[in-house]
């Protein structure tokens, strides 16, 4: 645990009660993996081993991964994990295994991936196993776009809730450079990142050789405008950019001229940039809620989140409380050409059920799929209480998750390339309406 974090006392109460989602209650959390050990496949044959693709990297992964698979252990002892740890590329390298076929049984993975991979079988429908069953019934409410994909069937068991991104600062720089917070304006932040940058500062730290994280960037100025986010690209009649899509197109670059980002931003991993955030040389961050907990354990009381800015304080008002976050569906799949497919099944749901447990029980994390009977971690990050107690509980709309991957990825390419100097909003605009006319017609 985080020597870090402070005490949350009276604080834990309000938390539990208002933000568990429904997690207290509703026991039985084993049974929705349906791992029971009298009900092992191949358990008379002797060992079982698995090979997990899964997020193994810093605290955040590998502390609910490896209790997930000490909690294995008791509960399914004929079962061998071996873990081969994502790398941090898109799932790049799972798209490699896929078309090697050299699939693990069990990966973790996210919703543009599951629909590749759906297409080329190489994910197991889950609907009708009674593992499925078990762990729908053990959901916490609102969390169902998770477990379920648009086209209405399940792929992928999954121990988070619906997640969403923002932007950590140092407020020790912010003091030193003489910043005032919060930023509510994209006038604001374009002032904040020539200060920094003129004080030796790198102004945000992006991993920006993901394009996810670009998407995510400009995903969360869009929701300033139009609080569906993405999912308002979905529509059949929608066949040029939005207005609110243009503007914070423009925004995304006027930030890019003012320097808020590392010329060699598009060619950085996630380790360089956080390690850029956590040694000082970076003064923003962005990703999701989730790194709330490396953050925090590396800077303390110097770190916290910031909401989006938006084009004038009024709608920062208004927005604030729009999330940048949707509830695609994501998590631990299993592969159809699985040796031990039954098995690879309940173990899957058993690795959500037990990552959700511990995010809730160790990290105060609400937020989760599963149900957990379990209490409440009584320390909670500084950082995690605002999300508990000020932004969840005020949150008006979340965005919509988009389903077209053709658009999905003329925005990623295209937000990539609005980091880089000379590449144009107007290239940006013309880009994404070509898509969408393609799509639409």
């Amino acid at each position: 645990m985080n020597k870090n974090r402070k005490r949350l006392q009276a604080l834990a109460l309000t938390l539990t009660m208002s933000l568990a989602l429904a997690a207290c209650g509703g026991g039985g959390n084993n049974e929705a993996s349906g791992t029971k050990a009298t009900e092992q496949a191949g358990a008379a044959d002797g060992a079982v081993k698995l090979k997990v693709y899964a997020q193994h990297f810093d605290a955040d992964t590998k502390g609910p991964f490896d209790y997930a698979v000490a909690e294995l252990k008791k509960e399914m002892p004929n079962v061998e994990i071996d873990l081969d740890p994502a790398v941090q590329d898109g799932y790049q390298k799972l798209k490699t295994y896929a078309a090697t076929g050299n699939m693990p049984d069990i990966y973790f993975t996210d919703w543009p991936t599951l629909q590749t991979f759906a297409k080329s079988k190489n994910v197991e429908v889950l609907d009708d196993y009674e593992t499925t069953t078990q762990f729908k019934g053990n959901l916490n409410p609102g969390v169902e776009s998770k477990l379920i994909a648009p086209d209405g069937h399940i792929y992928a068991y999954p121990d988070t809730g619906i997640e969403f991104q923002v932007i950590y600062y140092n407020k020790s720089i912010f003091d030193k450079v003489g910043i005032t917070t919060p930023i509510k304006t994209i006038d604001q932040m374009a002032e904040a990142s020539k200060k920094l940058k003129e004080a030796g500062y790198i102004p945000l730290s992006i991993f920006a050789k993901e394009k996810w994280i670009t998407s995510a960037l400009y995903n969360g100025l869009v929701t300033r405008e139009q609080p569906k986010g993405f999912g308002a690209l979905d529509q059949a009649d929608v066949k040029e950019l939005p207005e609110a899509f243009v503007t914070a197109a423009q925004q995304l670059k006027q930030l890019q001229e003012a320097g808020l980002f590392d010329a060699n931003a598009t060619n950085t991993n996630y380790d360089q940039a956080s390690s850029l955030f956590y040694q000082g040389k970076a003064a923003m961050f962005v990703n999701g809620q989730w790194e709330i907990y490396s953050s925090q354990e590396k800077l303390g009381d110097q770190v916290d989140w910031m909401y989006w800015p938006a084009k004038d304080e009024a709608t920062y008002e208004q927005s604030k409380y729009f999330v940048a976050g949707s509830g695609a569906p994501q998590g631990y799949a299993v592969s159809p050409g699985s040796e031990n497919k039954e098995t690879a099944i309940k173990v899957a749901a058993f690795l959500a059920s037990k990552s959700a447990e511990y995010r809730y029980t160790q990290l105060g994390s609400p937020i989760i799929s599963p149900k957990t009977d379990k209490p409440m971690a009584s320390d909670v990050p500084a950082m995690m209480q605002r999300v508990a107690t000020e932004l969840l509980p005020n949150t008006k709309e979340y965005a919509v998750m988009l389903n077209n991957t053709q658009i999905q990825n003329a925005l990623n390419d295209n937000t990539q390339s609005m980091l880089v100097e000379g590449f144009k909003t107007e290239d940006f605009v013309a880009n994404l309406n070509r898509a969408l006319e393609k799509e639409h017609k």
